[in-house]
């Protein structure tokens, strides 16, 4: 490698609790995961039992050379039951932050990472205002309790989901409804066009479910938590919706503040680097509005900035173009690009100048790990290039430490720095977690 990174910058890979610690069981996710006519292609289970390894796993983060984990604090662990919060919980993430310091490495705290408490979504989740006063109060007993250990906070993860899921849903909808009228899409021709489809969201979702099947879970979804469509996080929503989620962390953002002001308080977006052919830049520029621009004047005085990026969109005088056939695509089909990393630092400088950025989330969902640790080369090329030309990046999270449970896709889409066997539970670091750790 041709340059390396100053010892005060923050390289280390991230977590999400949901995804790798096991038995999450008063979560929203635990009880969809485990229905009859349930979304998900398995459940979570033991997950990578995190929970009870997060010492090996740390060391391991530490041992290759990183500074910085970031992980998450469920929510429906420290409050199970409305306004009653586990003790015992909290003490389990004071003795994983103590063991990163103990390590080395510096603890970046993630509020909330798309999964909420069963009694949250049972009230209306994430379409209730009420949801703003309740995740202010989560975060400001966090703070009290764990603050002082503290010195970055993300107060949600991928805040701008609900929104790109709400979109992604009606150009599903329009789709398969063209298919019906023309009634001529075998079924092969609708399972690509699902597929098509999951890979615009950066995140793990499964469409390939039969209408049949859909109804039945919405009748399920109606005993369990008294809505067919309940509002977790990870569906969809219009503006309303998504004007909650930012008064949601404006206030908890407060909070934090009113307890101990000198935490490092941001929030995390999805972004693809928009770019377009010829008659599809207002439509690239109306995506980057959306998923970006329009949050500018709520979180342009953040300390910080948390950017998840993973892929390129292309769009075109239609909307979204289809990548072109032998492209090389990730296990999530994405487009492999990532160049769009360097890109989207450069274009949110350029509309919030001076603000830190963190990349908390950056990486490829492959089974081949020599192909991760191209993608790493390129993508931290770019980083060091937008840092060079002054752009205050002052970290970077791949994504992930672990091969972990990929939402409703499951288990089969390995994004980590490391194997695991879930039989057993054994870790095997592959070769790019050493390859990241080479760049401090």
């Amino acid at each position: 490698m041709s340059f390396k990174f100053d010892k005060d910058f923050m390289l280390g890979a991230s977590t999400a609790a949901h995804q790798v610690e096991g038995n999450n069981t008063n979560s929203d996710y635990w009880v969809m995961e485990n229905m009859e006519y349930t979304q998900f292609v398995e459940p979570s289970d033991d997950a990578c039992d995190h929970y009870n390894k997060y010492e090996e796993d740390i060391k391991m983060l530490a041992e290759a050379g990183l500074n910085t984990y970031r992980f998450s604090i469920e929510w429906a662990r420290i409050e199970p039951e409305q306004g009653h919060f586990d003790e015992k919980e909290v003490e389990h993430y004071r003795d994983v932050i103590k063991c990163c310091k103990e390590n080395g490495i510096e603890p970046v705290v993630t509020l909330m990472h798309f999964t909420s408490p069963i009694w949250l979504i049972k009230m209306g989740g994430w379409d209730n205002e009420q949801v703003i006063d309740l995740f202010a109060n989560y975060a400001r007993y966090i703070t009290e309790q764990l603050g002082d250990e503290l010195n970055y906070i993300c107060t949600i993860n991928e805040a701008n989901m609900r929104l790109q899921i709400g979109a992604l849903m009606e150009r599903f909808k329009k789709q398969m409804m063209a298919k019906m009228a023309e009634n001529k899409a075998g079924e092969n021709e609708g399972k690509d066009a699902q597929e098509s489809m999951e890979g615009q969201v950066q995140v793990g979702l499964n469409l390939s479910n039969p209408m049949e099947k859909m109804k039945l879970a919405a009748i399920e979804n109606a005993k369990v938590f008294g809505d067919p469509q309940p509002h977790t996080f990870v569906s969809a929503t219009d503006s309303q919706g998504d004007e909650i989620v930012i008064k949601a962390h404006l206030a908890a953002k407060e909070a934090i503040k009113s307890i101990n002001s000198e935490i490092n308080v941001g929030i995390t977006l999805s972004l693809h680097d928009c770019q377009s052919i010829p008659g599809g830049e207002d439509k690239a520029k109306k995506e980057w509005d959306e998923e970006f621009a329009h949050y500018v004047p709520f979180i342009k005085d953040d300390d910080f900035f948390g950017l998840q990026n993973y892929t390129r969109t292309m769009y075109g005088p239609d909307g979204i173009v289809p990548v072109s056939e032998g492209t090389p695509m990730t296990l999530m089909d994405y487009e492999v690009y990532p160049e769009a990393l360097e890109n989207v630092i450069r274009r949110v400088n350029e509309e919030m100048p001076g603000v830190p950025i963190l990349v908390t989330e950056n990486g490829i969902a492959t089974a081949d790990d020599s192909q991760r640790v191209n993608f790493i080369d390129v993508a931290l090329r770019g980083v060091y290039s937008c840092i060079v030309d002054g752009i205050p990046v002052i970290g970077y999270c791949h994504w992930s430490l672990l091969d972990n449970f990929e939402w409703q896709k499951g288990y089969a889409l390995t994004f980590g720095l490391c194997a695991v066997d879930r039989t057993t539970q054994t870790r095997f670091p592959k070769p790019s977690l050493k390859h990241l750790g080479n760049y401090i």
